[in-house]
């Protein structure tokens, strides 16, 4: 298995060389906002480990395209989420069906939520593990203020993206010694905080 997610990485890092690599990264930052499960992060760090000086450059694009991605996710949830009054759609059935820890009472359960953070749980969820598409999604189903939307998804994954690549045009190196010596551990932890990000939408809120 760690020799699998070993060659993946190696075959992602192989972006940073490539001129397709910053727009593969922008398609999967809009994807991951909206539907898409696994995280641009990977690819970002790979990209900026192979080009340092353009570390600021991929936060950028990842940032757009992330956000760009949340009105999407938006747009899918205004539009596509519901049958009826109530009713959902067979989107919606994917979504339950497809997304760990998601259903219609979580769902429900979130926008009484939205009733009282509002702006701060689209940014928690914008800046942390916790699965951004189910919160992209379910503002546009409950009808979430769209500006403050757009502002608190654009603050948090700035903030997370840029954080990342701000730490790699710094550190480069040393992050790239220190992934290669403990690739293995590393892929353990993050595969632990990708399903950990879905449970947390279960137990925190």
């Amino acid at each position: 298995m760690m020799s699998l997610i070993r060659n993946l990485y190696d075959w992602v890092l192989k972006w940073s060389e490539s001129k397709y690599g910053p727009i593969a990264l922008g398609v999967m930052a809009f994807a991951e906002a909206s539907f898409f499960p696994i995280p641009p992060d990977v690819l970002l760090i790979a990209l900026a480990l192979g080009m340092r000086s353009k570390s600021i450059q991929y936060g950028l694009i990842c940032s757009i395209g992330s956000v760009l991605g949340a009105v999407c996710g938006y747009a899918i949830g205004s539009f596509l989420w519901w049958n009826g009054v109530e009713q959902f759609s067979q989107l919606a059935q994917f979504f339950f069906n497809s997304i760990p820890g998601f259903s219609p009472d979580l769902f429900y359960l979130i926008k009484t939520k939205y009733e009282v953070w509002n702006f701060w749980i689209i940014f928690t969820a914008g800046f942390t593990p916790i699965p951004f598409k189910v919160f992209t999604v379910s503002a546009g189903a409950f009808d979430v203020n769209f500006i403050m939307f757009i502002i608190a998804s654009t603050l948090s994954r700035s903030a997370r993206f840029f954080l990342v690549s701000g730490l790699i045009w710094k550190y480069g190196k040393p992050i790239h010694v220190f992934i290669d010596k403990y690739f293995n551990k590393l892929a353990i932890l993050f595969t632990a905080l990708l399903i950990s990000g879905f449970l947390l939408i279960k137990y925190l809120i």
